[in-house]
């Protein structure tokens, strides 16, 4: 299990899929030059992820609004979104070959910049062996992506006039 003394307090985690329960944990922090509202559209607009997210490369909406499959690293994920408070917070539960998992992010504003904080429980036999082989993948994975919304946040149009 992983020491959970370093996770945001103000995260919501659904029952099962805490910091001390994972088989895996990670956090990345950002501060971006753009406002909450476009962080948050950014992470939401799923359909667009292949273009942006590292390693997704394909994403399939469900029939309702809070489901949807993603492709990540060939490996398919069946998404439900677990809480949606635009533009604060965001969280959402996968389910894929030997791995179940949580992602929570926290948008806090300040000033014209939004501080990101995202962090996510892994569990399961898969997350368990590839934590053992490679400790920090999941932060590596993590910290790519929300580099990578930070880059696309304030490179976009809307970023300049905030």
């Amino acid at each position: 299990m992983h020491d959970a003394s370093h996770g945001h307090p103000d995260m919501h985690w659904p029952s099962g899929f805490t910091p001390k329960s994972a088989h895996s944990f990670c956090q990345a922090r950002a501060v971006i030059n753009s406002s909450p509202d476009l962080v948050f559209a950014l992470l939401t607009d799923m359909a667009r992820w292949p273009e942006w997210v590292p390693g997704i490369t394909g994403v399939r909406l469900g029939a309702h609004a809070s489901a949807f499959e993603v492709e990540l690293h060939r490996h398919r994920f069946e998404v439900i979104i677990g809480e949606h408070e635009p533009p604060r917070r965001l969280g959402w539960s996968g389910i894929g070959a030997g791995v179940q998992l949580y992602q929570a992010w926290l948008l806090t504003e300040a000033g014209d910049r939004t501080h990101v904080v995202t962090e996510a429980v892994v569990r399961g036999p898969a997350a368990r062996s590839i934590d053992a082989l490679s400790p920090a993948w999941a932060e590596r994975l993590n910290a790519r992506w929300l580099a990578q919304l930070k880059r696309l946040a304030e490179t976009a149009p809307e970023a300049t006039t905030t």
